[in-house]
């Protein structure tokens, strides 16, 4: 209908003439042996978070990239929003000192959207904490920078007709002084838009009286049914453009001579000297940046800190909290 070719094997696509790469968006679990067949190829690989369903995959697809030469760039996460991405540039700037503490809080209705049985599956990546904590690991890395070095983490799983861990407490202690914090509750009771001015997570008003799941939706008859769901909503879920800023959530970062948090059109900065605001252009959608850093990596220019590494530690420390949850210790991460 769209005049696009359609293949059923991955190794088909070797019939398209000059192709750089491929986008891997397919199931979680399928994720670690396309990727990997993908850069067996020759081809670059875009994959989508989580970017495997365990720490062992996704060192063998870090380890694939390497060994083929080509690159592996995990997307889209939060970190790739433009006021994530300034508030990075601010922290490295020194404008506000030496960056302390990122606290990130995200409430939503995760637990009771549609779904394939995989995505509420941890062994399979699934559960907020690898699909959802995927998103605040990353944006708590790139502010608070440097290496994870302990992980405390508590994972929630409180509703048996809805059986997955859908809302967690994480610590992360950095070996450069700063700590993290991320709190997700994907339980459908309040909702981060509270306190983010009414804007959604992908840079729409959407007011109280607009948001379903303040009557707590239950799970759909069937698998078909909630696949059918799923397809549905996907045809709108994440937008091309917006006119505000797209957020996951509240993210506070306090450095030592002054403190920053997102606002619907930007960052609010507040310093000994008064409080300001930086406008930032919303003209470019977080899959725009996300396009934007592979064509470079691509190119082989410019930044690519959305790697396959940096992919496979998010993963190892999503693990790591969950662990620590089980064993109800602090969970040191090895080298």
């Amino acid at each position: 209908m769209l005049g696009v070719p359609v293949f059923n094997q991955l190794s088909e696509l070797q019939q398209v003439h000059e192709l750089d790469g491929v986008y891997i968006a397919t199931p979680t679990p399928c994720h670690a042996d396309q990727a990997i067949e993908a850069l067996s190829l020759g081809w670059h690989v875009l994959v989508e978070k989580p970017m495997a369903c365990n720490a062992t995959e996704a060192l063998r697809m870090v380890t694939a990239s390497k060994q083929f030469g080509k690159s592996l760039t995990v997307g889209h996460s939060h970190s790739f929003d433009a006021p994530i991405q300034t508030m990075k540039h601010m922290i490295e700037s020194g404008e506000l000192g030496a960056i302390q503490m990122v606290n990130t809080w995200c409430f939503t209705d995760w637990v009771y959207r549609p779904r394939r049985p995989e995505e509420l599956s941890p062994s399979l990546g699934g559960g907020v904490t690898f699909r959802q904590g995927a998103h605040q690991i990353d944006i708590l890395r790139a502010l608070c920078g440097g290496k994870v070095q302990t992980v405390k983490g508590k994972v929630f799983n409180s509703d048996p007709q809805r059986n997955t861990h859908g809302a967690h407490a994480i610590y992360l202690d950095f070996e450069n002084g700063a700590a993290g914090t991320a709190i997700y509750n994907g339980y459908a009771g309040l909702s981060s838009m509270d306190w983010t001015g009414n804007v959604s997570e992908w840079g729409f008003q959407q007011s109280a009286t607009n948001r379903p799941w303040k009557r707590r939706p239950t799970a759909l008859a069937s698998e078909a049914q909630e696949l059918k769901a799923k397809q549905e909503r996907a045809k709108t879920a994440i937008p091309a453009a917006a006119p505000l800023q797209p957020h996951f959530g509240l993210t506070v970062v306090s450095c030592t001579l002054g403190d920053m948090r997102q606002t619907p059109e930007g960052l609010l900065i507040a310093t000994a000297s008064g409080d300001r605001e930086i406008k930032l252009p919303s003209h470019q959608s977080p899959r725009d940046l996300v396009l934007l850093e592979l064509e470079q990596a691509w190119r082989g220019s410019g930044q690519h800190w959305h790697d396959g590494q940096w992919g496979y530690e998010n993963i190892r420390i999503c693990e790591a909290a969950i662990a620590s949850a089980q064993s109800g210790r602090e969970w040191v991460l090895s080298d």
